[in-house]
Parts: C-alpha cells; sequence; structure tokens
C-alpha cells in the first residue's frame, strides 16, 4: 500500500507497484471461483439464504445444499479431503442436528401421523418421528445457510474482503486496511501463544494436571501474550503513521480488486438459478 495519495488506473499501478489484480494472482490456485470479485460471491447467495431463513420444508434448503456443493465442487480446487468432509460430513451433521433440535420440539404443537411413532423414550418422555422431522428441517436449514456462504469463504480471504469492500463499495480506506490490519494480529497471536508455551515447556512451568494448573498455566501465558500485544500494536501504528495513513482522502492500490462482467452474470446467474428452485420447491 503506497503513501502518494490519489488512485491510480489498474494499468499504471500494475506497471507503478509490480502487482497484479489479487482475482487473477490466486486463479490457478483455487480453481474458477478465486477469480471472481469476493464481493460477487457474497451478493449472489445472500438473496437464497434470506429465503432459507423464512422457509419451512424439506425440500427448499434441500436443492439450495445441493446447489451450493456443486458450485464448490465445480468451481473451487478444494483438496480431497475437504471435497470427503463436505459429501460426508453435510449429511451426517443434518441427521445429529435433527436429533439436536428435535429434543426441544414442543410436542403438543405436533400434528400429523408422525406424532404416533416413537423413534426411542427416555422414562415418560418420547421422541417421536414429528419431532425429529422438524428438527431435521432446521439442521437443514442452517447447513444450506453454511455452505452458500462458504462459496465465498473457501474461495477469498480477509484481506480480499477488505481490499474489495474499499475499492467496489467505497469503504474509507481508514476503516478497511484498519480492519486487515486486525486480521493480520489473530495470526501472529497464534504464533506468539506457541513460542510463550514452548518457554514455559522449557522452564518446566506446566506441571499439574487438573483445572487449577490449567488456571495457573492460562494465567502466566496471558500476561506476555498482552505485552507482545501491545509492542506489535505500537509497532503497527508506528509504521502506518510513517507511511501517511489517513493523511490524504484516497490512496493508490498495490493488489486490485475490479469488478468484471463476469462477476455480473455469475451474481446474476446464481440468483435466476436461486428463484427457479425457489419457484419448483416452495410449500411443496
Amino acid at each position: 500500500m503506497s503513501g502518494t495519495a490519489g488512485p491510480l488506473p489498474a494499468a499504471d499501478a500494475i506497471v507503478t507497484t509490480g502487482a497484479i489484480p489479487a482475482t487473477g494472482a490466486i486463479a490457478t490456485r483455487r480453481g474458477p471461483l478465486a477469480t471472481l470479485n469476493p464481493l460477487a460471491k457474497l451478493a449472489a447467495p445472500l438473496p437464497a439464504m434470506l429465503v432459507v431463513v423464512f422457509s419451512r420444508d424439506l425440500l427448499l434448503p434441500t436443492a439450495f445444499i445441493v446447489l451450493a456443493l456443486l458450485v464448490l465442487l465445480i468451481g473451487a480446487r478444494l483438496p480431497g479431503r475437504v471435497v470427503a468432509a463436505l459429501l460426508i460430513g453435510t449429511p451426517l451433521a443434518a441427521i445429529v442436528l435433527g436429533v439436536s433440535f428435535g429434543v426441544w420440539v414442543d410436542p403438543s404443537r405436533l400434528s400429523g401421523p408422525e406424532t404416533s411413532i416413537v423413534l426411542f423414550s427416555i422414562g415418560e418422555w418420547s421422541f417421536t418421528l414429528a419431532a425429529y422431522l422438524v428438527g431435521f428441517t432446521t439442521g437443514l436449514r442452517i447447513l444450506a445457510i453454511l455452505l452458500l456462504s462458504l462459496m465465498a469463504g473457501m474461495t477469498s480471504t480477509g484481506p480480499e474482503f477488505v481490499r474489495a469492500m474499499v475499492q467496489n463499495l467505497r469503504v474509507p480506506y481508514r476503516i478497511g486496511y484498519t480492519a486487515l490490519a486486525a486480521l493480520r494480529f489473530v495470526p501472529r497471536f497464534g504464533h506468539e501463544l506457541e513460542i510463550i508455551r514452548a518457554a514455559h515447556r522449557v522452564r518446566g512451568t506446566v506441571r499439574g494436571r487438573g483445572p487449577i494448573a490449567a488456571t495457573r498455566r492460562a494465567f502466566g501465558t496471558a500476561v506476555p501474550l498482552l505485552a507482545s500485544a501491545i509492542r506489535h500494536a505500537e509497532r503497527v501504528a508506528l509504521a502506518m503513521d510513517a507511511r501517511a495513513f489517513g493523511a490524504h482522502t484516497t490512496r493508490t492500490e498495490r493488489v486490485l480488486s475490479p469488478w468484471r462482467v463476469r462477476d455480473t452474470l455469475f451474481v446474476a446467474g446464481f440468483v435466476a438459478v436461486s428463484a427457479l428452485i425457489v419457484w419448483a420447491t416452495w410449500g411443496r
């Protein structure tokens, strides 16, 4: 991120900084979805998520789960273990969520022949098929929203979202790049925490078991981690001041995230398919 005020045209920015657009840089690594603007992958499934929230049947969230899985498997180059987790974990999660949510259903509000089918009983309490179907439907809605959000989450990073919002949504760069700096604190703190724990193990200060020993270790880690965080925050603040952060209304961009025609086509196409699914499945 340059300290010069004023935006540069895309070609000039690439020549000046030697950078290429973020979407193109990751295209060969993460599949066709990675070539899209992060905001397009967030805007396309948003109407579908809102519809799923208000749905009350099994078919509609199931259709959106299948759609999201197809888009992820075709548009993102996912590792084999991730593909297996999606294909195997999704139905297993739906089954488990059906039981988890079903036990909280009020039996007096259930009706239909499914209420007479008892799956299992504990004392005088019975878990019926009707309660399980209500919980299963709720679990499908949650999974549909989760998988739709993974279209953007698994093919874009936090910094890419920040850059896209600053460049395309005109979010003030003072807010956007401050959030970007905050996102970069998280992996650094994880690394610092590992170093502190390793130092404690070398010094033999991690002895003991049980909640008291765990609490003592947590307090022993918190103080040096807090000191490291303060030092890192001071260094980041000095670096931002040295680069005249906030001194100008605009800044040049080292990495570009333009909105292209293919982003518009992806959003329009996904919304059209979502509308077709809603028309075909709503209330059936």
